[in-house]
């Protein structure tokens, strides 16, 4: 049976250079970059080079880099370091959004709940774009930390950041974006943004798992969360990850070189995908979730009227095809998605939504394959339940 990977939003895989490059520097020998001995100033050369090219690809300075675990632990570094941070000077009101991943959502609750801060959750609309006038609403010189994703990991609409953040700067509060999902679908050029820290994870740009960067402006106020060692001067203790590191950097250099042709390519994937679903189904059997335009061009989030989000991913998953909803996994069963609920969808947008998300390896040619597949299952399904 072929498969058919639709779920790039999640994970990606590997490219293939990136595994070359990072075999190479473990067949080098133990990479300490405290230690003092070769291997140790070896080890810390692999890191420079690495963050000198995170530099450059993101308009930034290279001491402006930590290098962490990942996406969720820079969005804890940052939310949390910055919160405590701006607390001493008073500050501690924090404003997000009602889409936010659970790794910020998760850790501005446990601020509220455990260290006294004050929550503000701002509304979107049913494309899933921030309310600013609502952000307007609560932003004033109590507010610390404001933390915005710059687009939605299960929708893909993408949020004015830069506005934002010139509301943030005007209120004296710090403004925080999760960039996960949008680090190799958009040029950045961070020293000319209104941000303070920005959070990027290497496994979404077919990069290695387990390895993530957090840009922190100079100048920002941010304690550290971690105790234990001098590493990443002094933001994020721990031996690092060097071949993970110089995976992620060879990473970010090929999504760059690469990104003039990928992203046009990646965008006629969903504009395909959308078009094959809707030639084989009836006009109101499929919704698309999200802004129409502006959004991240890989992503697409769609509601099979009729058809149970559960049955709909096991179905697919049997066919070969994987794809994923906003869903939560809980005890077996689906918990839906905090994103659709915050959008105010109906219940059979909520209760039927798929992600399909694209990246490397997918072609035309697969999706002219699968999208049958997935039409025979929506048919069958809906016949299913209707009956």
């Amino acid at each position: 049976m072929k498969s058919f990977y639709f779920d790039h939003a999640a994970t990606t895989p590997m490219h293939p250079s990136v595994i070359e490059t990072m075999v190479e520097v473990m067949q080098q020998g133990p990479s300490n970059a405290s230690s003092m001995h070769h291997y140790g100033r070896q080890a810390k050369a692999h890191l420079n080079k690495a963050r000198d090219t995170f530099a450059k690809h993101l308009g930034c300075k290279p001491n402006e880099l930590t290098f962490t675990s990942g996406g969720t632990e820079s969005d804890n570094l940052a939310i949390i370091g910055a919160a405590r941070a701006q607390a001493k000077k008073g500050r501690k009101g924090l404003i997000t959004s009602s889409i936010e991943h659970h790794a910020v959502l998760h850790t501005m609750h446990w601020l509220a709940e455990h260290e006294g801060f004050k929550l503000h959750i701002v509304p979107v609309d049913e494309t899933g774009l921030i309310s600013i006038e609502a952000l307007k609403a609560v932003l004033d010189d109590s507010i610390g930390v404001i933390s915005i994703m710059h687009a939605n990991n299960e929708v893909g609409t993408i949020q004015p950041i830069e506005q934002i953040g010139e509301l943030a700067h005007q209120a004296g509060a710090l403004l925080h974006v999760d960039a996960v999902q949008t680090l190799g679908h958009s040029s950045y050029r961070l020293a000319e943004l209104p941000v303070d820290l920005m959070s990027f994870s290497s496994h979404k740009i077919n990069g290695p798992q387990g390895i993530g960067a957090l840009y922190i402006a100079s100048g920002t106020p941010l304690e550290s969360i971690l105790q234990g060692g001098s590493q990443e001067r002094k933001r994020r203790a721990g031996t690092e990850n060097v071949a993970g590191i110089v995976g992620f950097a060879k990473a970010l250099d090929i999504c760059v070189n690469e990104c003039e042709n990928w992203q046009p390519f990646v965008n006629d994937l969903r504009i395909r995908w959308v078009e094959l679903l809707q030639q084989g189904l009836d006009q109101d059997a499929i919704v698309i979730n999200g802004h129409a335009t502006n959004t991240l061009p890989h992503i697409v989030n769609i509601s099979f009227i009729g058809v149970d989000t559960e049955s709909m991913l096991m179905n697919l998953d049997m066919e070969g095809i994987a794809a994923a909803s906003g869903s939560a996994c809980t005890s077996g069963s689906l918990e839906r998605s905090h994103v659709l609920k915050a959008m105010g969808l109906s219940e059979e947008r909520l209760n039927s939504a798929i992600r399909f998300s694209f990246g490397m390896g997918n072609t035309i040619e697969q999706l002219e394959e699968a999208a049958p597949i997935v039409i025979g299952i929506v048919k069958r399904l809906y016949k299913t339940v209707s009956h």
